[in-house]
């Protein structure tokens, strides 16, 4: 005859017990002691104790001054969506991961799609956020053409929208000053200029991102401004710009195809608007055998400049870090502050730094 066999139950103690607590004050529907919680449940006052403590700390229960215990209607988590610029994009795939973190650590539910660096994709996933009914949009999307469109379809379903980096009609901004980052990275080029070059520069060349519109388009004005200022008689005809799209291999074929033209020129600067595209002149440069002739600043200090600028053997002079792990943590609390109908500014500006291979040696030793 076979034996008989007991269900096995995969119950967890302490986990029944928090249950029956708030069970019970759920059914009496009135604040309760300690002591009677106590004396219904039959648990053990310690853990009834610890129990309430938790369920207070984690806001399911409140506890008055006369030490009642009560439920806590809690209000709906808050859902912000999140449009990143795309997963292929280094600087792009940093502000995610920020992001990410800071929404867990603050309780924020966070949707992300990737917008894959294209006006169509960065559409359809702001059709996608309103079709989800999130909070709040975080947009952080290349193409200024599509960008009204974005606000529109968002601003039309009464969600609030941040825009990263570029402007967007109806969002509040956040991003770096593009202006400003062009320009400290002019005058890093120009000192170079300075220091090894005589002060002489045959060219200056800008790899611009057109596509992001006149703000974005501002760190090439400032960075030709930047080298203006200490080189003022540089002529305007040094000064040229290309569309590299932020891109490697757009920033490669320009610099490759100038560098073909140019072949007796020695004193070339080269600021990018990304660091991508200042990677992808830096594989020409090297492929055309040119790296004493050529000094190149980047934007966005992602780890791939980084490890360039710590070897210190090119023509790497610096990259500007827009400090994208502080992106995450502000944006969330920008976010916050919007839904509260708390005042912010129209224009919220990050922190940045200029990074080097002598500033890289100097944190390492």
């Amino acid at each position: 005859m076979p034996k008989p066999t007991t269900k096995r139950l995969y119950l967890i103690p302490i986990l029944s017990k928090a249950l029956d607590i708030l069970e019970l004050l759920q059914q009496e529907n009135q604040p309760m002691p300690l002591e009677a919680i106590y004396q219904r449940t039959k648990i053990s006052k310690t853990t009834v104790y610890r129990i309430l403590k938790t369920f207070v700390h984690r806001g399911y229960l409140a506890q008055s001054q006369d030490g009642l215990y009560r439920l806590v209607s809690r209000p709906k988590k808050v859902r912000f969506g999140f449009g990143s610029e795309s997963v292929d994009m280094p600087f792009s795939e940093s502000v995610t991961a920020s992001l990410r973190a800071a929404a867990a650590a603050t309780g924020v539910d966070l949707l992300v799609l990737d917008n894959q660096y294209d006006a169509t994709t960065a559409l359809k996933n702001a059709e996608e956020f309103v079709r989800s009914r999130v909070d709040l949009v975080i947009e952080f999307q290349i193409e200024q053409q599509v960008a009204p469109i974005i606000a529109d379809k968002i601003a039309a379903a009464g969600i609030p929208l941040i825009a990263i980096d570029i402007p967007h009609p109806h969002a509040t901004f956040f991003g770096v000053d593009n202006y400003r980052v062009g320009y400290e990275a002019g005058e890093l080029l120009a000192q170079y200029a300075t220091a090894h070059w005589n002060g002489k520069a045959d060219w200056v060349l800008g790899l611009d991102l057109v596509e992001a519109g006149p703000l974005v388009q501002s760190r090439i004005t400032g960075a030709f401004e930047g080298v203006r200022s200490r080189l003022p008689e540089t002529p305007v005809e040094s000064f040229v710009r290309f569309d590299a799209r932020g891109m490697r291999d757009k920033g490669q074929k320009f610099v490759a195809d100038f560098l073909k033209r140019h072949p007796k020129d020695r004193r070339i600067l080269i600021a990018a608007a990304t660091d991508t595209s200042a990677l992808g002149a830096l594989q020409a440069v090297r492929e055309a055998k040119r790296t004493n002739h050529v000094a190149i600043v980047g934007q966005d200090c992602i780890p791939e400049m980084v490890e360039v600028m710590r070897r210190a053997d090119g023509p790497v002079i610096g990259s500007v870090s827009h400090e994208a792990a502080n992106y995450g943590p502000n944006l969330i609390n920008l976010g916050l502050s919007l839904l509260r109908g708390q005042t912010v500014p129209p224009y919220n500006y990050v922190d940045h730094k200029m990074v080097t291979p002598s500033a890289l040696r100097g944190s390492e030793s």
